[in-house]
């Protein structure tokens, strides 16, 4: 199966590193010319020019769209910069251990504010012209945890599960249109965010290699991969779904989680 996605633009939130970042490599090499986000305009340059640099003969591009798509402004500035959008991928998201009833409600509404409301936003300014258009994807990156609370990181789980929600309801604004609007559902995966989580919930002393099978035995266990997924592994899921190829395929939630969700259905 050859993806190509030429001809096509893309904007992926929170793309200067981690899964963001590898789903935006994913989607250039199919051809796709890249919007990549990030708050900082010093750290979206440096990815941009990092990821052209890495970039293959009759690939896409890249293109810088800095801003917080958090507030009202950032986001705003971010839609100004990426201009008509083909697939949105709303990667941005925070996490983080905390106890249960410690998080304060200031907490809680940073949480559904980043990993909430930021997509509502960006999908809200740009789904419009994806349906006047009769073409588009809406990708909505998830976590297992939105299926499997984690009790170390209840806040976050609660945030996850109201993103299926989104897509599963600007599906149904979607339908009929051309465009599609779906989930991932993202496993335990290897990025440096992960690693400092990790170190949270194990001995820090421990090497990488030791610390990684030490979390996924104590605090991933029904993980059927046995291991951590590469980001690269979440952005071939995401490529395919931005692709004609998955045509059919919109209000669901698909699984990249390593078997981590002991479920048939999400």
């Amino acid at each position: 199966m050859r993806i190509d996605l030429t001809g096509k633009s893309a904007l992926v939130t929170g793309s200067t590193q981690g899964i963001g970042r590898a789903i935006a490599a994913g989607l250039a090499a199919a051809g796709a010319t890249v919007a990549v986000n990030g708050r900082r305009p010093e750290t979206v340059a440096e990815a941009v020019a990092a990821l052209s640099a890495d970039l293959g003969e009759g690939a896409g591009g890249f293109t810088a769209a800095p801003g917080d798509v958090s507030t009202d402004e950032g986001a705003d500035a971010v839609v100004e910069a990426a201009g008509p959008v083909d697939i949105l991928v709303n990667n941005l998201g925070i996490f983080g251990a905390s106890p249960a009833l410690a998080i304060t409600d200031a907490e809680w509404r940073r949480y559904f504010e980043v990993n909430v409301l930021a997509a509502v936003r960006m999908i809200r300014a740009l789904l419009p012209g994806m349906k006047e258009r009769g073409h588009g994807r809406v990708l909505n990156i998830a976590s297992d945890s939105a299926v499997v609370t984690p009790a170390e990181m209840v806040h976050y789980g609660v945030s996850k599960t109201a993103l299926l929600a989104v897509s599963r309801g600007f599906a149904k604004d979607a339908a009929g249109t051309g465009v599609t609007v779906n989930s991932v559902l993202a496993g335990p995966t290897h990025t440096g965010g992960v690693e400092d989580f990790v170190y949270q919930l194990v001995d820090r002393s421990l090497p990488w290699d030791e610390a990684q099978r030490a979390f996924m035995r104590e605090h991933r266990p029904q993980s059927l991969l046995q291991r951590l997924i590469e980001p690269e592994e979440i952005a071939h899921m995401v490529v395919y779904l931005s692709s004609p190829f998955a045509s059919a395929t919109t209000g669901g939630a698909v699984r990249v989680d390593g078997g981590y969700v002991d479920a048939i259905l999400p």
